[in-house]
């Protein structure tokens, strides 16, 4: 074990699980360890480096707003944050009016169902199963893993939770002491599972005629990770509530709820975040949304989005149950669990995730070329099938 990794491991809380590696730099889809070995990034942040590691707008825009202004309440009115919201709103879905900015997903979520809760005026929330909101209490109460979620009950009364993709069993669910229906478009966390048109278009509505808030949680899928600025836009889904953050503001911690007009006027003083909205992350985040589009990144991650799928579906080994995406968020279904795969792949110079204990997830930067997206299927073929045990 390293010295960093030792001085680390004393002093950390010990909450995470951690692999024996010790990152010291990134740049596009590559980071590097300590002693200089080379990795492609198909953790990719948990979602958070869309743009990649070290992106040059990224960091000038950071560099730029430090040397201005960093911190700035809500209080006061701030030329970063107004731009911020402007354009925001601008590539956002249609019917979203408003937004609300914070500082991760979590708080995203937190926020969004005290702002259902306070539009409908009703306490009930109906999440799906396999879904993954966050671990803060709220966000954690809308979680399905029970792993996570039984330590710390009693948790928020009043969410429950409904099989994804069963429209026959969410009529059943939502009432009328139902404020809002949360779900993911693509359950990350839960496997890298699709929702189906037919589900999606049933549930928002039955939202619409229930008086039900639809939240969609964009948090890891949102800002061209699927291959559109939000996956909303491949079903033609209009959400209540978008919840956003990860790759928002190109890896600073940012953010953002976004509101539609059935959430109607919220009461001044019901929510707020000290350092939501600060200039420093809408700074990183205007930078964000002007390089999605001046490198034509949405598009480039639809492309090798399909291609990565389509070279992995190719991949003849006894191991692989199904291949599933949309997008850079790729599923790898595995007969056996990953973490000796996950192991296995980073010695051949690939980071990747779990999705559970049998999904191999990956989430590589929107920058990766098509040179290493063929080196990962090329790592991820021999992993699979000169390795099956």
């Amino acid at each position: 074990m390293s010295t960093v990794a030792s001085i680390e491991d004393q002093y950390t809380s010990g909450v995470y699980r951690k692999r024996d590696l010790t990152i010291v730099r990134g740049e596009g889809a590559l980071l590097w360890d300590e002693a200089g070995n080379q990795y492609i990034d198909c953790v990719g942040g948990q979602g958070a480096a869309n743009l990649g590691h070290a992106h040059p707008k990224i960091t000038e825009a950071i560099s730029q707003q430090a040397q201005k202004l960093i911190s700035c309440p809500e209080m006061f009115h701030n030329d970063q944050r107004a731009e911020l919201l402007q354009k925001l709103i601008g590539v956002a879905p249609t019917g979203i009016e408003r937004a609300f900015l914070c500082n991760s997903g979590t708080e995203a979520i937190e926020a969004a169902m005290k702002f259902a809760r306070l539009a409908t005026g009703r306490t009930e929330i109906v999440a799906a199963m396999r879904g993954f909101h966050g671990r803060t209490m709220g966000a954690l109460s809308a979680t399905w893993n029970k792993k996570i979620r039984e330590p710390f009950h009693p948790l928020v009364p009043g969410i429950t939770h409904t099989p994804y993709n069963n429209l026959e069993k969410l009529e059943t669910k939502l009432t009328e002491n139902t404020a809002a229906l949360i779900l993911e478009i693509v359950q990350g966390e839960g496997g890298v599972h699709l929702g189906t048109e037919e589900f999606l278009k049933g549930a928002q509505q039955l939202c619409n005629e229930r008086g039900v808030l639809l939240i969609v949680d964009e948090i890891q899928t949102g800002f061209g990770r699927t291959g559109k600025m939000f996956t909303v836009e491949h079903y033609g889904i209009q959400a209540d509530i978008l919840c956003l953050a990860k790759s928002m503001a190109g890896g600073v911690p940012m953010g953002a709820v976004l509101l539609g007009e059935r959430v109607g006027q919220l009461p001044v003083g019901a929510h707020g975040s000290t350092f939501g909205g600060n200039p420093l992350a809408c700074s990183a985040s205007l930078a964000t949304l002007e390089t999605l589009k001046a490198e034509n990144l949405i598009a480039h991650a639809a492309e090798m989005g399909d291609y990565l799928i389509s070279e992995l579906q190719k991949i003849e080994s006894p191991l692989i149950r199904e291949v599933r995406g949309l997008g850079l968020i790729v599923g790898i279904e595995l007969k056996q669990k990953v973490a000796p795969y996950i192991a296995s792949l980073t010695t051949k110079g690939v980071l990747a995730l779990p999705a559970g204990l049998n999904v191999l997830r990956l989430l590589p930067p929107l920058v990766i070329t098509k040179a290493q997206v063929d080196q990962i299927v090329e790592a991820l073929s021999e992993t699979l099938t000169q390795e099956a045990v």
